[in-house]
């Protein structure tokens, strides 16, 4: 019967496993590239971008000349002989800096533009890293349950064989065969959660094809992470934060542009022609009707090249822009009240998010420095005490499942602290 017990004490004792999958192992540096280079919003905000930039480089480009033909007096007759012909070129002289003043509000769209490529960026970096440590903690949980389900197999054998001896009960024998197909259960319910984190992978990386593989990494390592310093931290780095700035910017600029449109361009045109109407003391008619044709008067000749030129500005009489300038009065205090209110949400949402790692920190460190600890001491002390036919069996099985409970109690908490910090290390950036 000893002997027995010893093949039992044997079995009981929790061993580690090996890697989940055969494969290759991958590294979070391997994920986070693969998602960069196959997001479509990533890219999507790439070409916002870009859009931008030849928006801001079109709002301050000169207006185009006009060039253009002129005539007057196109006649014919002995005076006129067609007139006036020639070509003008016209241009829009722009005043009060108003191109200026386009081209920079244009500039802070096109930083607006890419700070939200940047908030982008860091949104897909904090989903595939929380996938990460999803799957991490899930391999984990996949390994502690396989240790319970080949610990309850290799005991359900055992119990058997005694039961076959005569040294065990019945009862004893469909308790550890209950606990053991609980154990397989937990199994396929890890592996479930585990595929749907490779799937949600797979699907964020843009590889249908992609197999669950062991990640590496220190999952036990959790980041300290400070609530004053992080909270100034996202305030001066907060990529959802400067867009808001950019665009007050932006608007202000705007704003400065209405009030100067009432001060009008100038308009100047300018150009050469020919003019061929003779010019000098006209015929007399009844002379030029005798014979003497106009032609033939030797003090007639026509004027010949000469220059014109226009200019004008518009005169604010009926509106001096006063619709513009109110409404782009309104758009720069939203603007302004804009960049308040995204500064608050990061606070708020900062306050959540913090407290939900400290929760899960505390957790996981009571775990690992006290309540595991105690538990492995209480199961192995019971163990001895079976071994030594002092305890029941019952007994060495509930610290057993409450060895493994906190176990997966404390992989959970990881995950949790990790996902927290993933989020305060990506600048908030995955609530936008």
């Amino acid at each position: 019967m000893r002997a027995k017990l010893l093949a039992i004490l044997a079995l009981l004792t929790p061993f580690a496993t090996g890697p989940v999958f055969g494969q290759a192992p991958m590294t979070l540096a391997d994920l986070e590239r693969m998602a960069l280079a196959a997001s479509p919003s990533l890219q999507q905000t790439a070409a916002d971008v870009r859009a931008a930039t030849g928006r801001a480089k079109q709002a301050g480009l000169y207006p185009n000349p006009v060039i253009g033909a002129s005539g007057d007096h196109v006649a014919g007759g002995p005076i006129l002989r067609g007139g006036d012909i020639g070509g003008f070129i016209e241009q829009r002289v722009v005043t009060a800096g108003k191109l200026g003043l386009a081209r920079k509000a244009g500039e802070q769209t096109r930083l607006a533009a890419e700070h939200t490529q940047e908030t982008e960026r860091l949104r897909v970096l904090t989903a595939i890293r929380s996938l990460y440590y999803q799957a991490l903690g899930e391999q984990r949980l996949m390994a502690v349950r396989k240790d319970m389900a080949e610990l309850a197999g290799r005991t359900v054998k055992t119990w058997r064989e005694l039961a076959n001896l005569g040294q065990a009960d019945q009862p004893d024998v469909l308790e550890a065969d209950v606990e053991a197909q609980r154990a397989q259960l937990a199994i396929t319910i890890a592996g479930n959660a585990l595929d749907r984190t490779w799937r949600e992978i797979a699907a964020m990386v843009d590889r249908p094809g992609l197999r669950p593989a062991v990640l590496e990494g220190d999952f036990d390592a959790l980041p300290q992470l400070d609530a004053a310093q992080e909270l100034e931290k996202i305030y001066a780095a907060s990529p959802q934060l400067r867009a808001a700035q950019a665009n007050r910017a932006g608007a202000e600029l705007r704003l400065q542009r209405a009030r100067v449109e009432k001060i009008p361009d100038v308009m100047v045109r300018g150009g050469i022609r020919y003019n061929r109407e003779l010019v000098g003391p006209y015929p007399d008619p009844g002379q030029a009707g005798a014979g003497a044709s106009a032609g033939q008067a030797g003090a007639l000749a026509p004027a010949g090249t000469e220059g014109f030129f226009d200019i004008g500005v518009q005169i604010p009489l009926f509106h001096r822009y006063e619709g513009d300038v109110a409404a782009a009065s309104a758009e720069a205090e939203r603007a302004r009240l804009e960049e308040v209110r995204e500064r608050q949400a990061l606070a708020f949402r900062f306050a959540g998010v913090y407290k939900e790692y400290r929760n899960a920190v505390d957790i996981a460190s009571r775990y690992r420095d006290s309540m595991l600890p105690e538990a492995r001491q209480a199961y192995e002390m019971y163990l001895s005490n079976f071994g030594n036919m002092a305890a029941p069996y019952a007994q060495v099985l509930l610290t057993q499942r409450n060895l493994f409970g906190l176990e997966e109690e404390y992989v959970t908490a990881l995950m949790a602290a990790w996902r927290s910090a993933v989020d305060i290390e990506g600048l908030l950036a995955s609530g936008n």
